[in-house]
């Protein structure tokens, strides 16, 4: 006998919904310029703030210009003159000199410094901010003050001549303005790369330092093994910013030694040379501009040494 199969199922179908209207799509479509239209205000800045002065200057160096005389082309002849100019000649060794003089303690003093500040103990942030303050003070005022103290009748020469060593031309002597305008220059930039080394010594493992003192190294010795290798690309970079800013020193050594350049112009720097050449009423600004070329140049190539040296040391 068979037996009775079910009927299939039927399908139901679900009442027909009317879909609601939503809100109307917007479609934005985004325009190939819009990144340089955010991006024009400071492009149009450096333009005509960076841009527009250096290739006018570049310009400049091959002309005869002077100040309300506009110039016509003379080649090299700016540069060929440079060569038998005995002022470029001091100017190129004075600004040599504060390389030397100013970098090395730049580069070593402030690590030092950041060392000291670095540990979180009662009354270090009131440290911080002091060694920090000359380097949001304004450099005339600094300048200013340390006149007063080098003069012939400031503190420091009456303090010497109290102690029986007598007065001491610092801002009279060619050899010790130059020094006093380098110490300025140290001074002031102390705080400012102890910062950057701050930054730096706060990525450096504390593990490290803990294992280097397990196996019997004392301070000197972690400080030579441990410190100095892992801020050694901030060094670098600290040499590289303090070459360049000491090349083309200007306001300490201006304010010290004055318009003329200390005694008979022997403390002059290109960049002072620069500002006395190209201006006033009979600047010769095409002659200055070649200066400008040749300081740039060196600066570049300062960098770029600086640079080379530290990929050499990795390598």
């Amino acid at each position: 006998m068979a037996t009775p199969t079910a009927p299939p199922p039927t399908r139901r179908h679900a009442p027909h919904r009317t879909r609601r209207p939503g809100p109307p799509r917007i479609i934005r479509r985004q325009l190939p310029l819009s990144p340089w239209l955010f991006a024009a205000p400071g492009l149009l800045i450096t333009g005509v703030f960076v841009l527009y002065p250096f290739v006018t200057t570049v310009v400049n160096s091959f002309t005869d210009r002077r100040t309300l005389i506009p110039g016509r082309f003379v080649g090299l002849a700016n540069f060929r003159e440079l060569l038998h100019d005995d002022m470029f000649w001091t100017g190129l060794r004075n600004s040599t000199l504060y390389i030397v003089g100013v970098v090395p303690a730049l580069v070593v003093l402030p690590l030092l410094l950041a060392l000291l500040v670095q540990k979180n103990i009662p009354g270090i942030a009131f440290f911080r901010s002091a060694f920090y303050t000359p380097v949001v003070a304004s450099v005339v005022v600094v300048g200013l003050i340390w006149v007063w103290l080098l003069d012939e009748r400031g503190l420091v020469n009456s303090l010497l001549e109290t102690v029986g060593i007598g007065r001491v031309g610092f801002l009279s002597d060619q050899w010790l303005l130059l020094l006093s305008a380098m110490a300025v220059t140290v001074w002031k930039g102390l705080g400012y790369y102890m910062i950057i080394y701050l930054a730096a010594l706060a990525n450096v493992p504390r593990e490290l330092h803990e294992a280097a003192a397990v196996d019997g190294a004392g301070p000197v010795r972690r400080f030579l093994t441990v410190t100095v290798p892992a801020v050694r690309s901030t060094m670098v970079l600290v040499a590289a910013l303090s070459s360049v800013a000491a090349f083309k020193v200007f306001s300490e050594v201006y304010l010290m030694a004055g318009p003329s350049g200390g005694p008979a112009g022997e403390d002059t720097t290109l960049v002072m040379l620069v500002q006395r050449t190209g201006t006033g009423l009979t600047g010769r600004v095409g002659y200055a501009s070649a200066l400008s070329v040749v300081v740039f140049a060196v600066t570049v190539a300062l960098m770029l040494l600086v640079l080379r040296a530290d990929r050499r040391e990795e390598s």
